[in-house]
């Protein structure tokens, strides 16, 4: 099993009993890869991104705790620790451990953009959050034309969304 299905593994105990956020963080995975994968981002980021996609969202559950909602702003405040208690349980190499835990503290943060693993999680979490959240045509095509960067990200956002 490689590090990425361990961190699977644990990511699905961590949000047990929520599908949803089992879901959401398997698709934006997927995407994300995708991403990378168009963009030919080198193994070394690609595995940081990856690793940061499937925890992006590791704050979520400690800010409806303390907090009793989880805007984005308080899962990025809220997401790093855990993040990091998770991946070192899991023996992640300490760089891949601090960049992972910077991306889940910025994943809500449009600029700066911090590199194309920033730029393409931000990509694919919105890909999935367009879709999850029923939006508008209008703001889809909004959310194209300001958040998406990458070659790969524009693509499968007109594709998936058919726009023009």
């Amino acid at each position: 099993m490689t590090k990425l299905d361990e961190l699977t593994l644990s990511m699905i105990r961590y949000e047990s009993g929520c599908p949803q956020r089992v879901q959401h963080l398997l698709k934006v995975h997927a995407f994300a890869a995708l991403i990378a994968s168009m963009e030919e981002l080198p193994s070394e980021t690609r595995f940081v991104l990856e690793a940061a996609a499937l925890v992006h969202d590791i704050g979520i559950r400690p800010a409806l705790k303390k907090y009793g909602h989880c805007a984005g702003a308080v899962q990025e405040a809220e997401g790093g620790a855990p993040a990091r208690a998770m991946l070192e349980e899991l023996n992640f190499p300490e760089n891949v451990t601090n960049r992972v835990v910077y991306l889940v503290e910025h994943h809500h943060t449009y600029a700066p953009v911090d590199g194309m693993d920033h730029r393409i999680l931000l990509e694919a979490d919105f890909l999935v959050n367009l879709h999850e959240g029923n939006e508008t045509p209008a703001a889809i095509q909004t959310a194209y034309e300001k958040v998406f960067c990458t070659r790969g990200g524009r693509q499968l956002c007109r594709e998936m969304f058919a726009l023009a």
